[in-house]
């Protein structure tokens, strides 16, 4: 009989307080980008350490603008906040949950579902691990999440108020 070898897992936590995840939305006029606070997070690894698996929670609360001031940063954070968009008073949280993975030596084609307001769809990306970073960037189409404001998919005649449907995330994982 031939001895088994069992593959072992290892979780790495995200150290939340050095990750930092950013956003860009795009307008016909220009774009507007900021941050979301990771709220908890962990990677999986095998025995060979390549990349597994993995789960991040992202508080939605915390979504800030950084390219405006004063109180036009406070009305574009709120109305991102509105249900016009992320609804995060009814939706504290989105979620991203690794559901596979290929590639190898740190780099990685990683599909995974994430969850924005309540709804969940597939969503995949290339990441690069080197170290105790992990970084990845994401383009995420907002109308499958039902955020549908002034999107030129739903509404005709929007012309220069038009908001594209796809916005970016941009991850830096430290661990």
């Amino acid at each position: 009989m031939q001895p088994v070898h069992l593959l072992t897992s290892t979780e790495k936590k995200v150290d939340v307080d050095n990750s930092k995840i950013t956003w860009k939305g795009h307008k016909v006029t220009g774009e507007h980008d900021g941050y979301i606070v990771l709220q908890k997070g962990a990677l999986q690894f095998n025995d060979q350490n390549q990349l597994t698996g993995g789960t991040f929670v992202m508080d939605m609360t915390t979504l800030t603008v950084t390219d405006l001031e004063g109180e036009m940063k406070g009305k574009l954070e709120g109305h991102l906040k509105s249900d016009d968009f992320f609804s995060t008073d009814k939706h504290t949280e989105a979620k991203f949950v690794i559901t596979n993975v290929s590639g190898k030596d740190g780099k990685y084609k990683v599909t995974g579902d994430l969850t924005i307001k309540g709804i969940t769809n597939p969503n995949t990306f290339d990441m690069i691990i080197s170290g105790n970073t992990a970084k990845a960037d994401l383009k995420v189409d907002r109308t499958k999440y039902d955020i549908k404001f002034r999107s030129a998919s739903f509404f005709d005649n929007l012309k220069d108020k038009a908001i594209y449907d796809n916005f970016d995330l941009s991850v830096n994982l430290k661990f």
